[in-house]
């Protein structure tokens, strides 16, 4: 698959709202939101594309909990690997507790991420357990709520019409 690569301002060709990609002040974030924070070409000839997935603004003491975000990682590990196994490469968890880092590569297009997020958060709503949250595949395994999940999954998911409205 051959997905372009943004230039400075070329994120638009990705479907990305131009002037929005990179670090932006976080005092003008919005959430929930999809970002475009970098495409980084490799020696190879890929492109690595790191997006924020900002579920709570900044600094507003409305943080994720520990067992929302653990939980919500799960899914998104999970839903990626199988909805874009191809492409996807990592979810980190945002230190400050408001979102998910995303990795992919060779695919870098908003549509088809907000796709793939929107198939997950929807999915989620039917689950019957945190995927992953076993002694086996997980480190702090009794650190999930199901429940919780799919309430974060809800309020991001009210707010598609707006994801790529970042600031």
């Amino acid at each position: 698959m051959n997905v372009p690569s943004p230039t400075r301002h070329g994120e638009a060709a990705l479907g990305w709202p131009p002037g929005l990609t990179g670090e932006l002040d976080h005092r003008r974030l919005k959430a929930p939101t999809l970002k475009l924070r970098s495409a980084l070409p490799t020696p190879g000839g890929d492109t690595i594309y790191a997006v924020d997935l900002r579920v709570r603004l900044p600094n507003r003491d409305a943080f994720l909990t520990s067992s929302e975000l653990h939980s919500v990682e799960h899914f998104l590990l999970e839903g990626f690997n199988r909805l874009l196994p191809r492409n996807f490469l990592s979810v980190g968890l945002m230190g400050c507790r408001t979102g998910f880092y995303l990795g992919f590569v060779n695919e870098g297009r908003a549509e088809v991420l907000c796709e793939a997020l929107a198939r997950i958060l929807t999915e989620m709503q039917s689950a019957q357990a945190v995927p992953y949250a076993n002694i086996e595949q997980c480190g702090n395994w009794r650190d999930h709520s199901l429940a919780d999940a799919q309430r974060v999954a809800r309020e991001i998911l009210l707010q598609r019409a707006h994801w790529l409205e970042a600031a």
